[in-house]
């Protein structure tokens, strides 16, 4: 579900979720949104902190005491007090506006890939492009036949990358989405560990399975 007052943010969202294959419903104010949320079983919500009726943040107070849905906050706000705020309150992620859809397509990937992760449904534990496979229940990653050991930064790093594979991510939302809000460091952090993977994955088996997207980061493709 959507919640977001300006109608036509809604629905460029909205197009784009559709193409993408989800099911979508709209609000546009924090009132209507919260009779939607209670209403019916979404699997996850964008909610707009700046809504007329009833905020974001009071929306999405209301809704946490009685459900853990996914909720990622859309803001034109870049205060480091509305993070805190928003992440305080519940949320699960938050994105500013003006934003790239693929970015917030990937995290709408991952709140719902944790919320599967939660769940007492079986979804597919592997993830695979070419012959690098990772088994997430063992956190494994395999290049063939052959083990290669990570660490659980790297592993954490080359599972996002695969889940969103054909996407070029940016390096502040893979720092964002791998190491947290709460990390201190650069988008450096992201080119080293980038390194560490294609010396372990990509030299030994003489693989091309992360690309570098110059001036903007990293993408892995199903062609290697």
């Amino acid at each position: 579900m959507i919640i977001e007052d300006e109608e036509k943010i809604a629905r460029f969202i909205e197009l784009e979720l559709i193409f993408e294959g989800y099911e979508v419903e709209k609000a546009f104010d924090g009132r209507e949104g919260l009779v939607l949320a209670k209403a019916r079983p979404f699997d996850l919500v964008l909610l707009d902190i700046m809504l007329p009726g009833i905020n974001g943040i009071e929306v999405l107070r209301r809704i946490r005491q009685y459900s853990e849905i996914p909720v990622i906050l859309l803001t034109a706000r870049d205060a480091v007090v509305d993070k805190v705020v928003g992440l305080d309150s519940g949320a699960d992620d938050y994105i500013t506006k003006p934003f790239a859809i693929e970015e917030l397509l990937a995290r709408i990937r991952t709140c719902l890939r944790k919320r599967k992760g939660t769940s007492q449904i079986q979804y597919s534990t592997s993830i695979e492009v070419g012959i690098v496979r990772l088994d997430l229940e063992r956190r494994e990653c395999w290049v063939g036949d052959q083990l290669v050991e990570l660490t659980k930064k790297e592993f954490d790093l080359l599972q996002f990358l695969m889940e969103n594979k054909n996407i070029v991510m940016r390096r502040e939302v893979l720092l964002d989405c791998v190491w947290g809000y709460d990390f201190g460091g650069g988008t450096n952090a992201v080119d080293v560990y980038i390194r560490y993977l294609r010396a372990k994955i990509e030299e030994p088996f003489d693989l091309k399975l992360i690309h570098t997207v110059r001036g903007v980061g990293y993408v892995i493709k199903d062609e290697q």
